[in-house]
């Protein structure tokens, strides 16, 4: 049986019951039929989930679907169509030249229909850290993404206060691409979200818990210092990770091997010799912390697989 510990960015994860590896559309629906009824786990690169150190009692359908399709059009720019399997970073890397790109449609096999389904923008009701997937989970198997993009060297108006700063712009204006990439890439770095075989702060999932939109009265009850951004439905976004800084966690905690990243607090890195039940340990220890402190329950990011905090 596959060790899951070695396809996520985590490091951690016990045994799959069964383990697929699938490279084309056909092989994933083959496999998808094939599982029935019974739990899929669908993986690509790993770097967004926390699976229980038992394992997955089910089948698990490893994509490596990379392929890529283009039509480029000198007036309306390119249309960009790529395999659930696509390297993130690689398919930026490559278009970060032609501009920026906006999804026009996902095709998804319907685990309860039983056939497949393409999915409009609109339809697919993207919000912050949601999605018409997210809401009806295991139900949706992407099988690709089309992308339009438009032609240029600019961005959109940057509104993040953080990455203006490093870009040296106003918060509004636009920057080149080229040089936004590269800002957002050492942000990242300097957070220890970016993998690196040999930096074990890096071993994380990311950001372990979204920003949590909480109503007008919560928000005004925070400290002054505290973020906010409002939105459009009159509620505010505050920062996940001036919550956990202010509750009494600090970077470097440790339970295990988990420690709160010494980079950034939203990060929950694997030092070494972690156990899935360590890190979820420290993240129940960080939620925690931020509901006794602020009344705020945090939301994690990261889909948890066999377990709970």
């Amino acid at each position: 049986m596959a060790d899951l510990s070695d396809y996520t960015s985590l490091r951690v994860g016990g045994p799959a019951k069964k383990f697929v590896e699938v490279s084309s559309e056909a092989e994933i629906i083959a496999a998808i039929e094939a599982a029935g009824d019974s739990p899929i786990l669908i993986m690509g690169g790993g770097t967004n989930i926390l699976v229980s150190d038992s394992g997955f009692a089910g089948t698990v359908i490893h994509i490596s679907n990379n392929s890529l399709k283009s039509e480029v059009d000198a007036c309306s720019g390119a249309t960009l169509t790529i395999g659930a399997g696509e390297n993130w970073d690689e398919f930026v890397a490559m278009t970060i030249e032609r501009g920026f790109a906006y999804i026009t449609r996902v095709r998804t096999y319907d685990r309860i229909a039983k056939g497949l389904k393409t999915f409009t923008n609109s339809e697919c009701e993207f919000s912050y850290r949601n999605s018409h997937f997210k809401a009806h989970p295991g139900r949706y198997v992407v099988l690709d993404v089309q992308f339009q993009l438009r032609l240029g060297e600019m961005t959109t108006p940057i509104m993040y206060a953080e990455l203006a700063a490093k870009l040296g712009i106003a918060v509004g204006d636009k920057a080149s691409v080229v040089a936004t990439r590269a800002a957002v890439l050492e942000l990242r770095g300097m957070k220890g979200m970016l993998l690196s075989k040999t930096d074990h702060d890096s071993w994380s999932a990311g950001s372990f818990f979204t920003n949590p939109i909480v109503t007008k009265e919560i928000a005004d009850a925070l400290p002054a210092d505290a973020p906010r951004w409002p939105t459009e439905d009159g509620k505010v976004k505050t920062s996940a990770a001036w919550l956990i800084e202010h509750s009494g966690i600090h970077k470097g905690d440790e339970i295990g091997g988990a420690r709160i990243s010494s980079k950034h607090v939203l990060a929950l890195s694997n030092s070494g010799s972690a156990t899935a039940s360590d890190i979820a340990a420290l993240a129940k220890r960080a939620r925690d912390h931020v509901q006794k402190k602020f009344g705020i329950t945090l939301v994690t990011e990261v889909n948890l697989i066999g377990l709970e905090i």
